[in-house]
């Protein structure tokens, strides 16, 4: 029996062990969001250091402008050789609304479902179930080999909810620090419960808020009516010209830095079978959106997107109240593929709104979050050692897919520290993730742990 098999059993006869420490760490609520649990980010922190240093590791809690981070070392067997960076995040959605749960959403519970048994709670998979899956991993060669099979380095964050806002600093000011060989993270999804993947492209994300004013004050709708403008009518038409009936995006020279997908790529995307049709039937759809023109995978992991993600002004109380509203605001996103410039097309989206606006009308555009996408070359021997670890414990081939979300810490890392992330996740469509009820199946967590101990010796010996 090899050292491997070895964990592996270890890690097989310790399951409820592992399922033990996951309920511990979703029972903190730990809400990057809201500052009322600003303590239980801290004490979420406390607990993944407490965790690393009792397998090992030298592990500190560090501070930030905001939530803390974990920062954890381990020389390896011998101090040399690969070195790996293992990144996760602690801190969760705000779990409103409760009414929605069907348990409370920071006490896990342990339910069947079409996969078999399943925990519900808040983080189940995003991202504390995942970081678990690592962190058990590392847990269970300490316990068989003394450590993990290399040098390894930690980073667990508290703010990824909220844009990750104060990682890129700590990041630079202790690059020298973190910098690895390859960043492996665990905050993405398989194909489908049988079929492990790695995520390969990742979009990035230029989220803004669109601010107009008019009048000094709100008016009278009957006395100022026909006369005065109205910011909700002109916002609404201004974000209405955003697209047209194809679904393209109608902003000047937003599509200059999109690439086309090459003939392989494509090839190996419609040859996934992706059903579309079963895929927005789960959201109770039935009607595709976006550019019309391309297909379903093409549309969600290799073109951007722009949508309206919020929009008021004016009055929204009960009954009715005449106004012409004097302000009007919209939460306006773009989902960016691998190539194109957030400043970019913030710049262009601006232009796009004032050639629109009319002389008494002023716009202010704040900015949330600009992140680049980032594509992982899929020759790289990362994804050939990961692709190998996955298919020995899942019996059979992981497919490499692109990720429709954004990521901000992978082109945080490839920018900071010039690492490429390695994206092997274990989420399924179906968690809910930041919805009520998120869950994580329970054999896509112990898969996950197995997966990890399998990659740690695969990227040690690569």
């Amino acid at each position: 029996m090899t050292t491997v098999d070895t964990v592996l059993a270890h890690a097989a006869a310790r399951r409820e062990d592992s399922r033990a420490r996951w309920f511990e760490l979703l029972r903190i609520p730990s809400v990057s969001a809201q500052p009322q649990h600003a303590q239980d980010c801290r004490r979420a922190a406390e607990w993944v250091c407490a965790e690393l240093r009792g397998i090992g590791f030298t592990a500190n809690v560090r501070e930030t402008k905001g939530h803390p981070v974990v920062v954890a070392h381990h020389p390896g067997p011998t101090g040399g050789g690969r070195h790996l960076l293992f990144y996760g995040h602690y801190d969760v959605q705000p779990p409103e609304p409760i009414e929605l749960w069907t348990s409370p959403p920071f006490e896990p519970a342990l339910t069947d479902g079409p996969n078999g048994p399943r925990v519900v709670a808040r983080g189940a998979v995003d991202d504390k179930g995942q970081t678990m899956t690592w962190l058990e991993a590392l847990r269970f060669w300490h316990d068989v080999a003394g450590g993990p099979p290399c040098r390894v380095t930690v980073l667990v964050e508290g703010e990824e909810e909220i844009g990750s806002r104060n990682l890129a600093e700590f990041l630079e000011a202790n690059a020298e620090e973190l910098r690895a060989d390859v960043a492996i993270i665990s905050d993405t999804n398989m194909w489908d419960p049988a079929t492990p993947a790695i995520s390969t492209r990742v979009r990035g994300l230029l989220y803004t808020q669109v601010d107009i004013r008019a009048a000094n004050k709100d008016l009278h709708s009957g006395l100022f009516g026909g006369s005065a403008l109205n910011p909700i009518n002109l916002l609404t038409r201004i974000l209405g010209d955003l697209k047209d009936e194809a679904g393209e995006i109608l902003i000047p020279g937003f599509y200059d830095e999109v690439p086309e997908l090459s003939p392989a790529q494509r090839a190996q995307w419609d040859a996934l079978n992706f059903d579309e049709k079963a895929f927005l039937g789960g959201v109770g759809l039935s009607v595709p959106a976006g550019e019309l023109v391309r297909g379903p995978l093409e549309r969600l992991w290799a073109r951007p997107t722009a949508d309206v993600n919020g929009i008021w002004g004016g009055y929204m109380g009960e009954g009715s109240k005449t106004v012409i509203p004097a302000e009007a605001h919209a939460k306006v996103s773009f989902r960016l593929v691998p190539g194109q410039s957030p400043a970019k097309v913030l710049a262009g989206f601006r232009d796009f709104i004032v050639a629109r606006l009319p002389e008494d009308a002023q716009v202010s555009i704040q900015v949330f979050s600009m992140s680049e996408g980032i594509e992982v070359p899929a020759d790289s021997p990362h994804v050939a050692a990961a692709r190998g670890a996955l298919a020995a414990v899942f019996g059979r081939p992981a497919v490499l897919m692109g990720c429709g979300g954004s990521l901000p810490v992978v082109s945080q890392i490839k920018e900071i520290l010039d690492l490429d992330c390695l994206l092997v996740g274990f989420g399924l469509e179906d968690d809910q993730v930041h919805s009520p009820n998120e869950k994580f199946d329970l054999a896509c967590f112990e898969r996950g742990i197995d997966s990890h101990v399998r990659l740690l010796a695969a990227l040690a010996e690569g």
